[in-house]
């Protein structure tokens, strides 16, 4: 079965493979949707991610719609207490449809509230286990921009401090048990935890950023906090947005997946990403993995990742992925894949 870690420094244990969400409403349909809860918890995964936010690519005809058909198969199935369920609330966004009167939200204690409310509606119930921060109220670069982000929305930076109390508000209201943060920097962690240590405020129990073979600058910085603030990852796109299964070499483009539907992979697509998904492709079939299941298993087996998030819009890219919990990660995979990363850095942050 799949093994449980403790989230953060709470008593939450939180299954290593977490069930991503955010193609449900969009390229998955609620009874698909459904289906993958029904398999991922019959296979040990109690762990569920999504956010108001979803399902992506962002529209505002689909927002909603992921936590709308978790909400219907809560209802549907009961149990809520078998899952760890997490949700998002959006940083400081251009996005008007996420509010009421066609307002640009901000992390404040009003916008917070907002939306907690319209999730727990949707999700059909009181609380959420772990309720995060999708990315900050600050402009920094962020989905693997390299560049410090500009916004149409002016309204005065929202101090850190102010947001945790607009958090604990929602604690001590019974709506949230336990807080954790997206899309931040080794900066923002620091200033959140010392917040919380000066105003007795929640603790951050774990950062959701994107991490796998082509993308490990989390261990530049933030893996610190794992080991000294016991605070892991949540780590997202771990297949590199699916380009780690090797399905977009020399340029391919599959019907139905999701850069042919979106041209959204650009992320993906930057000088010497695909030299580097080259090589790690071949190394799986070298030691005879499948290449998605090899990516997986690198990320699960970091000692600061305490949850791996996986999506999958078919039922078989599904079992393959949750099935990857029980390959081991050899001290000659290791090595193979140190040598790569040595010559292949980072080149999809």
């Amino acid at each position: 079965m799949i093994d449980q870690r403790r989230l953060g420094n709470t008593d939450v244990k939180v299954s290593s493979i977490c069930l991503g969400t955010m193609t449900w409403g969009q390229q998955n349909t609620e009874a698909e949707g459904h289906e993958q809860l029904d398999y991922a918890l019959d296979q040990g995964v109690n762990f569920i991610d999504t956010a108001e936010l979803y399902a992506i690519p962002p529209r505002p005809e689909t927002a909603g719609s992921t936590e709308r058909i978790i909400g219907s198969w809560l209802k549907a199935r009961g149990g809520r207490d078998r899952v760890v369920l997490a949700t998002k609330v959006v940083g400081r966004s251009e996005a008007t449809w996420f509010r009421d009167g066609g307002e640009m939200p901000v992390l404040d204690k009003k916008n917070i509230e907002f939306a907690i409310d319209g999730s727990l509606k949707r999700l059909n119930t009181d609380y959420v286990d772990l309720y995060q921060i999708h990315w900050p109220d600050r402009l920094i670069p962020m989905f693997g921009s390299t560049e410090r982000a500009e916004s149409a929305n002016k309204a005065p930076e929202v101090p850190i401090e102010e947001t945790l109390e607009a958090l604990n508000g929602l604690v001590k209201a019974g709506k949230v048990r336990h807080i954790g943060l997206s899309n931040e920097t080794a900066w923002g962690l620091s200033r959140f935890l010392s917040a919380a240590e000066k105003s007795g405020g929640p603790r951050v129990v774990s950062v959701q950023n994107a991490y796998s073979l082509i993308n490990r600058t989390y261990e530049d910085g933030l893996s610190e906090f794992h080991e000294r603030e016991d605070v892991g990852l949540l780590a997202y796109s771990p297949l590199g947005q699916g380009y780690l299964t090797g399905k977009y070499l020399d340029g391919a483009r599959p019907a139905g997946a999701r850069t042919t539907l979106f041209q959204r992979g650009q992320r993906y697509e930057k000088p010497g990403a695909e030299e580097a998904i080259r090589k790690y492709v071949a190394l799986a079939k070298e030691v005879d993995l499948d290449p998605a299941q090899l990516a997986l298993a690198f990320v699960t087996s970091r000692p600061f990742v305490t949850s791996n998030i996986i999506g999958a819009t078919t039922m078989e890219q599904l079992k393959t992925d949750i099935a990857s919990h029980a390959v081991t990660i050899t001290p000659d995979i290791e090595a193979r894949i140190a040598e790569i990363h040595q010559i292949h850095r980072n080149p999809a942050p």
